[in-house]
Order: C-alpha cells, then sequence, then structure tokens
C-alpha cells in the first residue's frame, strides 16, 4: 500500500503561504533535452498526455531551436501537432526569430525566451553577450505580443555561475527588468547549477519588487545540485511567489552547464506542497505512474525520493 492511501502526508498548514500555487511542468522539454539519446516522438506525445492527465495545467513541450543545438528535440515539428489538442497550456521555447516563426506556423499559443544573467552563460548558450542576446530577443518577443502569445523570458544563473562564481542581484535585477520591459508576461529566475540557499532567494525577490518587478509576474526554476530545491521553493511562497518550475521525475539539468543537475522534481515539490494545504491540481498517484513509466522506457530509476518511495524502486 502506497503512503498517499494511509492519508500522508498528513496536512499541516503554514502561515502566510499561498493558497494555490500553478506547477509550470518542465520535464518534456528540459528533462528530456539533456538526455543522451532521442526520446521517440510519440513517447514524448504520451508524456505530455499522462501529465495532463495527472492535472497539470502547464506543460512545457518543446523548444524550437536548431537541431543541432538540442538534438533531443529536433522533432518539434513533429510532436507538436500531436499534443496540441491537450486541454492545457503548452507553452514551447523560441531562440530568435526563426524559432519564433517555426512556433506561430504551428499555432503555439505561449512561447518563452531565455537568456543570461552572466556573460560566460550567454556566450555558451547563445554565443552573445548578455545585451547582445537582449537586442536578438526584443524584435522576437514584439511580434509574439503583437499575435497575442504569451511571452515567459527565462533567466538562467540567477544565484550562481559555473565560470564566474557569485553572481551579484543587481546584476540580476538588471536583466530581468530588460526583459519585462521588452513585454515578457512572466519571468522564470533559474537557478542553474543549484546554489542558491533560502536568504538569497528572498533577497533577490525583494530586490526585483524595489525595482517594479511584481512577485505575481515571478515564477521560480531550482535545481537540486545540493539537495536545496525545496528550500529555496519554501522561502519563495513565503515571498508570495505562486509559480513554481518543476520536472516530472526530476529529469534534467543543462547540457551547456555541465555542474546542473536535475530539475526540482515535480513529485517532491507536491508531496511538500500537499502537506502544506496547498492546492496544486495534481493527483500524485498518477503523477507518480506516469515518472516511472517514464523511467522505464529511459531504461534507470527515476531520482526523485517521492517517485522512489511511492512505487517502491530500489534506491
Amino acid at each position: 500500500m502506497s503512503t498517499p492511501e494511509l492519508g500522508l502526508p498528513m496536512v499541516v498548514p503554514a502561515p502566510d503561504l499561498p493558497a494555490r500555487v500553478r506547477i509550470h511542468e518542465v520535464g518534456a522539454r528540459d528533462g528530456l533535452q539533456n538526455e543522451k539519446g532521442a526520446v521517440p516522438t510519440e513517447v514524448k506525445a504520451e508524456f505530455i498526455r499522462r501529465l495532463a492527465d495527472a492535472g497539470l495545467t502547464t506543460i512545457e513541450a518543446t523548444s524550437f531551436v536548431h537541431p543541432r543545438w538540442v538534438p533531443q528535440l529536433a522533432d518539434a515539428e513533429q510532436l507538436f501537432p500531436l499534443v496540441r489538442d491537450v486541454p492545457v497550456e503548452l507553452p514551447v521555447l523560441v531562440p530568435n526569430a526563426r524559432g519564433l516563426d517555426r512556433a506561430l506556423a504551428l499555432n503555439a499559443t505561449r512561447i518563452a525566451v531565455f537568456a543570461s544573467a552572466t556573460e560566460s552563460f550567454a556566450k555558451a548558450n547563445l554565443n552573445r553577450t548578455v545585451d547582445e542576446a537582449l537586442a536578438m530577443f526584443a524584435p522576437v518577443v514584439a511580434r509574439a505580443k503583437a499575435e497575442q502569445v504569451h511571452v515567459r523570458g527565462y533567466l538562467s544563473m540567477c544565484f550562481g555561475d559555473p565560470w564566474e562564481g557569485p553572481v551579484p542581484i543587481h546584476q540580476v535585477v538588471r536583466v530581468s527588468k530588460a526583459l519585462m520591459d521588452m513585454g515578457c508576461d512572466e519571468l522564470s529566475l533559474g537557478d542553474t547549477i543549484g546554489v542558491a540557499t533560502p536568504a538569497h532567494v528572498q533577497d533577490l525577490l525583494s530586490q526585483l519588487n524595489k525595482e517594479g518587478v511584481p512577485t505575481s509576474a515571478i515564477g521560480v526554476h531550482f535545481h537540486d545540485t545540493y539537495g536545496q530545491a525545496l528550500a529555496n521553493t519554501l522561502a519563495a511562497l513565503q515571498h508570495g511567489v505562486t509559480t513554481v518550475d518543476a520536472s516530472a521525475g526530476g529529469l534534467g539539468g543543462c547540457p551547456y552547464a555541465k555542474s546542473a543537475t536535475g530539475n526540482l522534481a515535480t513529485e517532491d515539490l507536491v508531496w511538500m506542497l500537499q502537506g502544506l494545504g496547498i492546492d496544486t491540481g495534481v493527483d500524485l498517484g498518477r503523477l507518480t505512474a506516469t515518472s516511472v513509466w517514464m523511467a522505464d522506457h529511459l531504461g534507470r530509476p527515476s531520482p526523485s525520493r517521492t517517485v522512489r518511495a511511492l512505487s517502491h524502486q530500489e534506491q
């Protein structure tokens, strides 16, 4: 018998936390882009459908980048039509004007652009300086907004960089404001190599608020490299953040930052939120079954602690 059937986790609400959190599920894109081999298109489509059946309402589907950059997502044109009828939000990443053209041609209604808070990662990921990347994104965002497309701005290396070390908060705030000022509807703060700690998270959020970026427009994207993802998420929730990125089964990393390990596992996040009495709309049993199914396709156990506990996988 799994523990959810025993009424666990016991619900003990904490004060001053949101009543509901929207999980921005990134497993199908950010998770699978870091796999050594390509997952078949039909398996990806089934993965997205199962995630939707588990109650997730925002599922990042794929990325319209050049196949040379991320060969694992080279099937974006084939995948998106297979899942377009799934009744959830299906954002897709676009790196430039060409990527936006491809996404719009398939009637995508939500896109994301991805910038860097540091020069080193901007060079590694986009082969541009930070400001050159922002200049490239400005017309992409403007056109997307003209087409009434929702735009998310991802910002990587918000808390630390594998080449530069600590990232000054004012540097992160500058690029965050630039993304919002160009028209992004939403900002996702990425702890790409998983080095953030709770007070750092709250300080960055406070500084963004002081510079006019509202908490309601901010999502957080933590990696669990040092085991801090849930602690950092709780710190963000205490500040009022209600959008949290997570990856089913803890899949993912970053192909351009080798020290980046897996994303925060969606199941681990849901377990914590359920215990806090925070609504997500997610069925943890169905989600766990989906991650076990995908782990079987990938040929290895899920790294999620909750998936392993509920499915009795080998530790």
